[in-house]
């Protein structure tokens, strides 16, 4: 049995199978490429060969066309395992973003994890995040500081509904990521009864084209444009964090500026970034899901990548679990 830390290498372009001759999520163009999940952070475009869950290949089709694979695409449906170079690769559902995945990597008679990003909360967006044993799990730690405990989704959409019977007038522009949150928050709204026209700024209508095509229904959606954006009082528009501030949002009605991000549990933040409403909405685990995810997967070992890496070590510590952080450059904790 031959440990990963003796075929795991972790440079400058990210993380790297030895053995196999592939990157996971590498952060420039490599060869050989396993992509976990779609956000760009992790699905670079350039790569030779790609293997990812055909859903997550979808979505690089869409974000960088045809030929983002410069020699094939390898769709790996979640549990399907292939061999790469001899070393045995299966894709695991994350719960992170539609085909989302975790990394499992079998070599030598013995397996490590790669998590990429996830989350444990239900989401009729994507397949639920799959507890997969192995010697060695690698997470994220994005919230892992006990400060971070998400509510209920169902409150925070709630929230929103509730401002938007308070004032008519007003057109609630919310901020969302492009890819898994704005279809997320698509979804809730219509499970909580919201039935109206959806309105979105152009950054988001490919995406939730793609998720359409790939069978979730968002309901009702428009595209905000120049004829219409008067008209937008009491509605919501969904738009990329980026221009809850610019001159887009100029032309909407009497704008209430809404950020639904994981963040938002920050109120300092969502004052600096001018929120009115903020909704503490996440697509990652919450500090307790990151320790539940932990002890669901028993692995012996832990590796922490991007976030807060300090705080979830020493709690994997005190857990009786070996631990270490990855110091990974690169992979964004800010793209909620």
């Amino acid at each position: 049995m031959t440990h990963p830390r003796h075929w795991i290498e972790v440079s400058k372009e990210g993380v790297f199978c030895k053995p196999g001759g592939f990157f996971i999520d590498p952060m420039h163009p490599a060869e050989i490429a396993v992509v976990t999940h779609g956000h760009a952070d992790h699905a670079r475009a350039g790569h030779g060969d790609v293997f990812a869950t055909p859903e997550t290949l979808a979505i690089m089709r869409a974000r960088y066309g045809e030929t983002h694979a410069t020699q094939a695409e390898h769709p790996l449906p979640y549990s399907q395992a292939v061999e790469i170079n001899g070393v045995k690769v299966s894709l695991h559902p994350a719960g992170h973003i539609l085909g989302s995945s975790q990394a499992r990597l079998e070599f030598e008679g013995s397996t490590i994890v790669f998590s990429g990003d996830y989350k444990r909360r239900a989401d009729p967006t994507c397949t639920p995040f799959e507890p997969v044993p192995c010697d060695v799990f690698v997470t994220e730690a994005t919230f892992a500081l006990p400060v971070f405990r998400h509510p209920p989704l169902e409150a925070e959409i709630a929230k929103l509904l509730t401002s938007l019977r308070q004032f008519p007038e007003r057109c609630h522009l919310v901020g969302v990521y492009a890819l898994g949150k704005c279809q997320r928050m698509m979804v809730a709204l219509r499970r909580a009864g919201y039935t109206e026209t959806i309105y979105l700024h152009g950054a988001m209508v490919r995406l939730c084209e793609l998720y359409q095509d790939l069978g979730i229904d968002l309901g009702p959606w428009d595209l905000v444009t120049p004829e219409n954006a008067k008209t937008l009082a009491g509605k919501i528009v969904l738009c990329p964090p980026s221009a809850l501030q610019d001159r887009w949002s100029r032309k909407l009605p009497d704008v209430l500026t809404v950020a639904a991000s994981g963040w938002m549990r920050i109120r300092a933040r969502a004052k600096q970034k001018g929120v009115e409403l903020p909704l503490v909405v996440s697509d990652h685990a919450d500090w307790d899901e990151l320790l539940q995810t932990l002890s669901d997967v028993g692995a012996p070992e832990v590796w922490v990548t991007h976030g807060r890496d300090d705080a979830l070590v020493y709690a994997a510590q005190q857990m009786g679990l070996k631990a270490q952080a990855l110091h990974l450059i690169g992979y964004e904790d800010d793209s909620e």
